[in-house]
């Protein structure tokens, strides 16, 4: 089963997709530019302030299904310019300070509409009786 996530505190879709899809226990993102979930427009300014509005755009899609950056287990980070990377890699460490997920980032020859940044998330809700989450495991096989 799935569910679709929804709103509006986040832009809407600009195609034939949804802003989220829940399945079980997790939480598929679609990828997030820099819009402006009031106007529909690109948020003004350089990569900085389109990583934020990107980053607060996937918060608001987590907030939707009572989840966090806390609960991401991966991102993919799609970059107009890889000469941006460390500014971006700087602001995201910002939202995911402890335990960050996984993550990917590819260089791409353009994003929708202009774009410098495109973040997607893939979370998971707390498993109660998980009792190993939050955990670090390291290869210990020599």
């Amino acid at each position: 089963m799935k569910r679709i996530v929804s709103t509006n505190q986040a832009p809407a879709a600009i195609g034939p997709y949804s802003q989220g899809v829940r399945s079980g226990g997790l939480l598929f993102s679609a990828g997030q530019i820099a819009l402006d979930p009031s106007t529909g427009q690109l948020v003004p300014g350089d990569v900085a302030a389109q990583t934020r509005r990107v980053l607060e755009n996937l918060s608001a899609i987590l907030k939707a299904e009572q989840l966090s950056f806390g609960h991401v287990v991966k991102t993919t980070m799609f970059l107009a310019d890889m000469n941006d990377f460390q500014i971006v890699n700087e602001i995201y460490a910002t939202y995911f300070r402890e335990n960050p997920p996984a993550r990917s980032t590819v260089g791409v020859a353009a994003l929708p509409k202009g774009a410098l940044v495109e973040i997607e998330v893939i979370a998971m809700a707390d498993n109660h009786d998980d009792s190993s989450q939050g955990a670090t495991v390291s290869d210990t096989s020599g």
